[in-house]
């Protein structure tokens, strides 16, 4: 009996080693065959061990057994793309080891990825009454906050963390996004300073460099943003996400809506920014190529490397590239409703002159609920529609829409200057000059053409000094820009010296 008792538990050893072998090999359904195999046999054990108190092999042990194989059949129905049967193996998994927390948070994590934000509380919960200081369990708590649209309770969650543990690299990320959607990104300099007074050499400048880089994209500074997350993409916990970020400002640095010209007067050469463009997009296209999408990764990382390699062929502004990317769009859309196609197809129907067409793709997802995994995408579909409506004279529907964004992202400075748009098309100065107040602060005052709009708004106002205050601010960055200089301050200055 005994010698039988060690065969099965070989052949459980031997039924885990050819899954492994089949998952390498590729075969992933033929793998989680096998381990299904692998647990029918452990149950054997644990019922001979069941039988026969004395035999080798303690009960506990094989329990851990079974959780293992649990474990391995969930990780492999991620990937391939089985949620329901990945909880399922999980919750399995718990039966055997139920105080078990690294189980606990890959489970909570799959919550939060399906959007089941009371079965991950839950989960998270359970995590901290079993170990109080749990940073997975406690930074998922900070993030349900954040995907609650709580972002107080989310900042506080994250800050606490942070004070504990200054170089914890994922809270600080994370604080960085929750500082820039409630409008207060001014506050992470003091979490960053800490962070860069306690971290090494050695753990910490990938981390350190990513968060930087981070806070300069939201700050408005994408040359600083890129050298950044330049240094760290070699790293394995940061470089994926750095490259998609390089990936994004290489496309389009200055943020711009894609009815907007990318040749602005500041005296520039044409063909100068024109050559500056080629070049962005050659490192798009090869940071694109290094970039491998990772296997059984929820996030999705296939689709939005196919959403990036598309919005390279748009950016070239190539009439034939142009009219190739929308029919890819258009094909991944009818897959399933992404909000990054449906923006891709938007996009196109601008850049090829038919607005309507990207009109009528833009109302689909017009009243969609925001949600954390879709808000970059949500945002810009909202803008580049409240930017058609305002090209139509339709402004009430235009400030609707943008005030729904600022609702989600106090920082978004497009939306702040397309608000200043509306108001100044109805002659409302005094409203206008405020919104292009915060579209100036929130884009650093790095916008000479957001700095101009400001500057005539205060001009029609009569704010002849704060005008003139504005327009020096412009020149000191770009000397040479033209217009400001003759249509705002020569013109504010003459009228001060009248009213003297």
């Amino acid at each position: 009996d005994s010698d039988e008792l060690s065969a099965l538990q070989v052949r459980t050893k031997q039924y885990l080693l050819l899954a492994r072998i089949r998952e390498k090999a590729g075969q992933l359904n033929a793998s989680l065959q096998t381990l299904k195999e692998a647990r029918e046999n452990q149950l054997k054990v644990q019922h001979r061990l069941l039988l026969d108190q004395t035999a080798a092999g303690l009960p506990g042990e094989q329990h851990k057994m079974l959780a293992r194989i649990c474990v391995l059949m969930a990780e492999q129905s991620q990937a391939i793309r089985d949620n329901e049967q990945m909880i399922q193996h999980y919750r399995e998994a718990l039966k055997y080891t139920p105080n078990d927390t690294g189980v606990l948070a890959a489970l909570a994590r799959i919550y939060m990825q399906l959007n089941r934000m009371d079965e991950c509380q839950a989960t998270c919960v359970q995590i901290v009454q079993l170990d109080p200081n749990n940073e997975v369990a406690l930074v998922m708590m900070a993030d349900l906050s954040f995907r609650r649209m709580d972002f107080e309770n989310a900042a506080y969650h994250f800050s606490q963390l942070l004070l504990y543990q200054p170089t914890y690299w994922t809270a600080l990320a994370r604080l960085i996004e929750v500082l820039r959607r409630s409008g207060t990104l001014v506050e992470a300099a003091t979490f960053l300073q800490r962070a860069e007074e306690e971290a090494t050499r050695s753990d910490g400048e990938a981390g350190l460099s990513y968060c930087k880089g981070l806070c300069e994209w939201y700050r408005g500074n994408p040359n600083s943003a890129l050298r950044l997350f330049n240094y760290c993409r070699r790293n394995e916990e940061w470089g994926q996400q750095a490259i998609y970020n390089m990936i994004e400002i290489c496309l389009n640095p200055d943020g711009d809506l894609p009815t907007e010209g990318s040749v602005i007067d500041i005296g520039a050469d044409d063909l100068e920014i024109k050559d500056s463009r080629a070049m962005a997009l050659r490192t798009a296209e090869r940071l694109l190529n290094e970039l491998k999408p990772r296997p059984g990764v929820l996030d999705n990382e296939a689709l939005n490397h196919r959403l990036l390699e598309n919005f390279l062929l748009v950016a070239s502004r190539h009439k034939h590239n142009v009219e190739q990317a929308l029919q890819n769009f258009t094909a991944i859309a009818s897959q399933d409703e992404y909000i990054g196609a449906i923006y891709g197809v938007a996009v196109t129907h601008v850049i090829l002159k038919q607005g309507q067409r990207a009109k009528n793709q833009l109302k689909r997802v017009a009243k969609n609920a925001w949600t954390f995994e879709e808000a970059e995408y949500l945002e810009k579909c909202w803008l580049l529609l409240a930017d058609l409506y305002n090209q139509a004279g339709k402004y009430e529907l235009a400030t609707d829409l943008l005030k729904r964004v600022l609702q989600h992202n106090k920082s978004c400075m497009k939306a702040y200057e397309l608000c200043g748009i509306a108001f100044e098309k109805e002659q409302n100065y005094r409203a206008a000059a405020l919104y292009y107040d915060s579209a100036w602060r929130y884009c650093g005052k790095a916008k000479p053409n957001v700095g101009y709009k400001l500057a005539f708004n205060y001009m029609k106002n009569k704010r002849y000094a704060d005008a003139i205050d504005i327009c020096q601010q412009v020149l000191k960055l770009h000397p040479e820009y033209p217009s400001i200089r003759k249509d705002i301050l020569e013109k504010c200055r003459n009228n001060l010296k009248i009213r003297k």
